[in-house]
Parts: C-alpha cells; structure tokens; sequence
C-alpha cells in the first residue's frame, strides 16, 4: 500500500552524504536503483539527481520496515530515515561509497513497472526508445548532469551580462514571418482567416527595435524555430542567448562576446581562454580549410596546385583550370596503413555524393610513389606536388579538381572524413576562432541574382559600399561567427540604420520599395525617427551546451528534444487536431 510522506521531510540529498555526516540521523528521498537481498540482511540503493547512496536493513529493523525494504523494487519511489554510519565494505566507485544509511522509518511512496530499459549511465539503448520514454531517459545520471550543468550556463550566462548593463527583455513568439534564411513555422490565426502569425527564427527585428527604443545593451535568452532538415547539431525549436548593442562597431560586439566566453569557460569548465580570440577571414578560412567553420584542432590544410599542373597533360587538372576552376590537395600524415586503395575508394565515392566528379590521389609507400595519375604528368611536376605539400613517405595526398565551389568544400568535407578516420582530432581541447570579412551576397545559379548571405540590414565595409550596384562579389559585411571545434557557434553584425544605403541594398536585392514597405516596413519606419548606430549576435545554447560538454548531439542537452524527422516520439508530435480546431482556424489541409 502507497503512504504519504507525512512529516518525513528530505534533509538531505543522496549524493551529498559523506564520513563527516557520520552519526547523523537524515532524511532521504528519491528512486530506487536496485535492491538486493541477502536474507537477513537487504540493501536498497536510493537515486536522485545528486548520486546514489544505500540503505540497509538488518535483524535490528522493525519487522514491519524489513518487509517493505524486502517488497521494494528498481524505479519505485521511497522516503528513508535513518542513521549514517560507516560502512563494513567500502565501494569507492561511488563518492558516498564510505557510508550507509541504517533505516529506522521507510515509506514507499510510489511503485513502479519494469522500465522498457534499464535506468544506468551511459546507455547504449537504441535512441528511438529513450526517446519515447525521454522522462525515464531523464533519470540517467549522466543526461541530468548534462541538464544541471545548461543550468548553470544560463546563470553565467545572465550574470555576466547583467553585470555589464545589459537588460533582459523577452521579445514576442507571435510575429510577422519575414526572411530569415529558414522557413518558417506557421501559426493559422483563427480571428483572421487567411492570416497567419510565424514563430521567431530569432528575435532579429525586435530587438533592432529596442535599440531604436532606447534600451541601449539588450540580452535575451530566446526561443526560436526553424522548419529546416535535422542533424546532430541542429533541432526545429532552439535557445539563443541574443544581444544588441548601440552606439558600437565590430570591436566593440567582438570584446563582449570574448568576454562572456572567457568567464564561461572559467566556471563551467575551469579552463582558461587566451584573448584576444584568433580571427580568420572568411576567404582564407574557405581556402585553407574547405568551410567557414573551420576545425583547427588539427592541421591538413588546403593546398592549391594549380599552378604547377595548370600545363600537364592530365586533362582533369588542365580543363578544371581552362574553366576557371582550381586544382587542391589536402595531405594526410602517416596515412598510407589505413587509405589502402580499398579505403581510397570509399573515400572518392564520399567526393562524388558530396558534388566532386572524382578523387585523385598520390600514396606516398616504402615501395615508392602510387598515384592514380602518375602517367598523365612528368615526374618533375609530381616531386612538386609533393614538395608543395610537404609529403613524406607513409603519407597520402588527395587531389579535387573543378570550380571552386565543388573543390573547396568537398575538401573541407574530406579533411574531417580522414581526421576523423585517423584519431587525429583533439578530443580535450577547445579551439575558437572568429570567422571575419563575410561576403555579404552568394550568387543564385538557379535565379541568375545575388542573394543576401545574411539579412539585409547587415551593414557592408565601408571600402565594398561603392560596389553595392556595381560589383556584388566584391562586398564584404560587418558580420562575424565564432566557431568552435568545427561548429558554428555565433553569429552576429553591424546593421544598417542608413536610410539612403539601406535602399541602396534593397535595390542590390532585387526589392522594389512596395516589397520592401511589405517585408519589413515596421522597421523601416521605426529608423525614420533616430536610429543609434547598433550591432549584436547570437550565440546558440544548445551548441555551446554540447560542445563544452563534449556531447555528440543537441539531444544529449535537450530536456525534451525532436528526432531527425523533426517528430517527438514521447508526445507522439505532430499529430492530427480536432475537426472543429482545424474549422475554426478556416484551414483545410490536402489528401
């Protein structure tokens, strides 16, 4: 039979027990991790989100207590007071291994069936499963310290900015849908049929408009929603911890950010960040590495060969170069044992599904030089793409050649394949960089027009304004990521608050004023009024959560996260409304 808990009040967390608390009568609360029973004698292993710590019971328990201990099962919910003594066999795996609980009061206040799985750490349960059941997943000790320890993000987080005058103010989720880079999530309204709201991507104009408004330093820890394809690192709903700020530039936005992650990591973590934070341009991030999010952890630089086989009679190399292509290497060291020819091939069809038309390759053996290509070019011309290079015997060099943007990023793709292949990649070390000098359009083969890389009230240099109109490629923006490991983690600018050069972008964008008045008029006409010059970021939580603590998906921070096919399996979301809701909305939806 179920009990109440009465008058017995927890004074003490499981985890929390040590040989100091030795003598003291305490109150324990929490879940059941296992009983065992050695007759005369039974130990109960109670859980809570602090550790584990056992209860015994033995021939001097009241009869009564014994029997409960003995009918006690995994995942039941118990109360226990007792005495804290020493233990007769010490567990040091555990940090309250020294003591136990000697048990003079027990209740059991909730029983529990078998779980689907068992409740343990590091659980090698099929995701689907734990996901179905996310609230018994919750229970593992190492997904709650990973949910604890986002708490403590937060407050840091909140600390720090509020102690350099920033004020947090929550921006709406019912706005007007306007381009974000994302589709939008859709809200039907049900007063205006027709009409819909959109669910933020980020709180971009808002908090634009507070600046116009006079709040001069804003934060917010902000929900935000994008309808795109999952993956590891991405989900449909997630938090950004987002701020502006008036009357500064680049410098400015940069020095706070570094700010905050040099504190954050000195209390999350205890690890010392050096600033200033390296900066990469955008350019030389994508020639170097393929991505502009580089991972620096290690080194496999880009290599352009183009001008050394831009004249060899390997037709792959001279017609990418003809084209107005390039031909670039990456070098893996001490690679040979493990790219066998066999593996090579794996890796060509990895070049192929990401756009490459093909590898070539260079295997730099004890025998010699093994090369896909050796015979279509001069042995001059080969001993300089080694020394081009720097390769060394045991080593492997992989060789794309076509546009620039086939070669670059499949590179960039590969160069994580192989590091990854080959255990070269720092799995204790935090490697940061700001990514700088953004092209601010990418052009649209599909459209023939030049699109924004980010939205259009980014500000351009200074120095690209003269080629808004002109010369689109040459335009640069004061927009800035930081990445992490290889992972994007910010991103942010300074926006434009000139009404003449903001209609200067539109019209490079290809927006007639009617359009423009139509997608952002609200903000428009908020700039007429005095705008301060202002610039911020965004800096995603979750990421920054799954980086520092070294998880391998956001679902590992997530309390309550969607699977790749953007479903949440435990609520069984989306799923089909009532008929009189959908009416009411004056929706229909398609067979």
């Amino acid at each position: 039979m179920l009990e109440f808990m009465g008058d017995m009040r927890r004074t003490h967390y499981c985890g929390t027990l040590r040989k100091g608390n030795e003598g003291e009568e305490v109150t324990v609360c929490g879940f059941v991790q296992r009983q065992r029973n050695l007759g005369q004698l039974i130990f109960v292993d109670v859980r809570d989100r602090t550790g584990i710590v056992q209860l015994s019971f033995d021939d001097k328990t009241e009869k009564s207590i014994f029997e409960k201990a003995n009918a006690t099962r995994s995942e039941f919910v118990v109360a226990a007071k007792g005495v804290v003594k020493m233990r007769s066999s010490i567990n040091k795996e555990i940090p309250t291994g020294e003591i136990e609980i000697a048990v003079n009061e027990y209740k059991i206040l909730s029983t529990a069936e078998t779980p689907p799985f068992e409740i343990v750490e590091n659980s090698n349960v099929k995701e689907e499963l734990r996901c179905k059941y996310r609230y018994l997943d919750l229970r593992r000790p190492d997904l709650q310290r990973n949910i604890i320890m986002r708490h403590k993000i937060a407050k840091v987080t909140r600390d720090y900015f509020d102690e350099n005058g920033f004020i947090e103010i929550e921006t709406p989720m019912l706005i007007k849908s306007t381009p974000e880079g994302a589709r939008d999530y859709l809200v039907p309204s049900r007063l205006y049929h027709g009409e819909c709201y959109a669910l933020p991507q980020s709180p971009q104009i808002y908090k634009q408009l507070l600046m116009v408004s006079g709040f001069d330093k804003y934060m917010q820890i902000a929900r935000c929603f994008r309808d795109e394809d999952l993956r590891a690192d991405r989900q449909p709903e997630f938090t950004q911890i987002d701020l502006e700020m008036s009357f500064v530039d680049t410098e400015d936005v940069l020095a706070v950010g570094e700010g905050y992650i040099k504190r954050l990591f000195k209390e999350i973590l205890d690890v010392d960040v050096k600033l200033p934070l390296p900066r990469m341009t955008f350019a030389d991030a994508m020639n170097f590495y393929g991505s502009d999010k580089p991972d620096l952890r290690f080194d496999m630089k880009i290599t352009d060969l183009s001008d050394i086989v831009k004249d060899s009679g390997f037709g792959v190399f001279k017609g990418a170069i003809e084209n107005g292509g390039s031909v670039r290497a990456i070098c893996a060291k001490s690679a040979v044992d493990t790219y066998t020819r066999k593996n090579i091939d794996r890796l060509t069809e990895s070049a192929k599904g990401i756009g490459a038309k093909g590898l070539a390759w260079v295997r730099l053996t004890d025998e010699g030089i093994a090369s896909s290509f050796a015979k279509f070019i001069s042995e001059d011309e080969m001993n300089a793409i080694i020394s081009r290079c720097e390769a060394k015997t045991g080593d492997v060099i992989v060789i794309v050649a076509d546009k620039d943007k086939v070669t670059l990023p499949t590179l960039g793709a590969l160069r994580l394949e192989m590091a990854n292949k080959l255990d070269i990649i720092p799995k204790d070390e935090y490697n940061l960089v700001w990514i700088t000098e953004m092209p601010f359009f990418e052009y649209n083969d599909e459209t023939d027009s030049w699109d924004a890389m980010h939205h259009p009230f980014t500000a351009p240099l200074d120095e690209c304004i003269q080629y808004l109109e002109s010369d689109p490629a040459k335009v640069k923006a004061k927009a800035y990521d930081l990445v992490m490991n290889g992972t994007e983690m910010s991103s942010g600018s300074i926006r434009i608050t000139n009404p003449d050069l903001q209609k200067k972008m539109f019209n490079a964008l290809g927006l007639s004023e009617q359009e423009a008045q139509e997608k952002f008029g609200f903000l428009i006409d908020a700039f007429k009024y005095g705008a301060p010059p202002h610039g911020g970021m965004g800096i995603g939580l979750d990421r920054l959560c799954m980086i520092m603590l070294k998880c391998e998906s956001l679902r590992d921070v997530v309390a309550f996260p969607k699977m790749q096919n953007a479903r949440d399996l435990m609520s069984e979301s989306p799923a089909v409304c009532d008929e009189q809701q959908i009416k009411d909305l004056g929706i229909k939806f398609e067979e």
